[in-house]
């Protein structure tokens, strides 16, 4: 009968078909990325780790399916895997996954980030993570905060990942760089106070005026209150007392206990409040003399100096009203 020998054919053909479905089967098992890859996050491979313990941090991971398969596939690429930081933004099957690893194709962009002048340690923490994936704040913290006043505020590019102590080591070298630059190295020598003293004081004057001119004669002022035994009674402490912002000072906050307040204690900070700029630094050494000890800023910003605490009571009264 004639449907007789077209059985042949539609065993073949089953088969065909039953075979796709197989392999389909082993693709999606085995080659294809596990539905729970890992989307928008950063691999770490680090400097001389194996092919196979690479391959368990990718099982571990969800980012393939086999440990076995993925140093298969290492092998004919090389056998071995290229250290550094690996973003994946969406699925990908074992072979592409071993074949970045193994031409170190990062696929990383740097990322701008900006550390304003007068950033503390905790604050730039904190613009890190926002900027940054997958970054260790605590970690970066715990460093940077042995680190305050050295962390130059300047324009960086890291790579999302990043190490927290690399980013302090960049954002140190930075510092270090600029302060030991001849003209900046030779004004902090000539005033002949220990950079940690000018650092605390520069980071004062960074928070209290916004330019050169005001900053050194406050500097002037504030070094003249040391020199005599006054408190500095400078309300830029406050923030980094109480790790905030921008802060409205009750009667009770000036009486707060801490080492960092300068109504209560005498002289500088125990160390700086913030990473001053190098403007605020020149300014530190190069005080301008004057008869003044007081000073104040009016609503506009502007400054009123009064060399008298009468005079300074007045000045009070006509630009603050209190």
């Amino acid at each position: 009968m004639w449907w007789h020998r077209d059985k042949p054919h539609r065993s073949i053909l089953q088969k065909l078909v039953l075979g796709g479905f197989v392999l389909m089967a082993l693709y999606a098992i085995f080659f294809a990325a596990p539905l729970s890859f890992p989307t928008q996050t950063l691999l770490r491979v680090e400097q001389g780790r194996g092919v196979g313990e690479v391959a368990r941090d990718l099982k571990e991971r969800n980012i393939i399916h086999s440990v076995l398969l993925f140093e298969l596939t290492e092998k004919l690429f090389g056998g071995r895997v290229v250290a550094g930081e690996y973003a994946f933004e969406r699925p990908e099957s074992v072979v592409a996954v071993a074949l970045r690893l193994a031409r170190g194709d990062y696929q990383l962009e740097p990322v701008k980030t900006v550390i304003p002048e007068g950033a503390s340690a905790r604050e730039i923490a904190s613009i890190l993570s926002i900027q940054l994936v997958d970054f260790d704040v605590t970690a970066f913290y715990a460093e940077a905060r042995q680190k305050e006043g050295r962390l130059f505020p300047d324009t960086y590019f890291f790579l999302p990942g990043s190490e927290p102590s690399l980013i302090v080591s960049a954002l140190e070298n930075n510092f270090n760089e600029h302060v030991r630059a001849v003209p900046v190295a030779t004004a902090i020598a000539a005033y002949g106070r220990p950079l940690d003293e000018v650092l605390t004081m520069a980071s004062i004057l960074e928070k209290e005026a916004p330019n050169t001119d005001s900053r050194r004669i406050i500097a002037g002022i504030l070094w003249k209150r040391i020199a005599i035994g006054m408190p500095l009674q400078v309300d830029a402490v406050f923030p980094y007392i109480f790790a905030g912002g921008p802060y409205n000072l009750g009667k009770g906050d000036l009486k707060v206990d801490s080492p960092y307040n300068t109504y209560t204690n005498k002289g500088l900070p125990p160390g700086p409040i913030g990473s001053p700029s190098i403007d605020a630094i020149l300014a530190a050494v190069t005080p301008v003399e004057t008869s003044y000890l007081y000073f104040l800023s009016d609503k506009k910003g502007d400054f009123h100096f009064a060399s008298t605490f009468e005079q300074h009571v007045k000045n009070r009264q006509k630009y603050i009203g209190g």
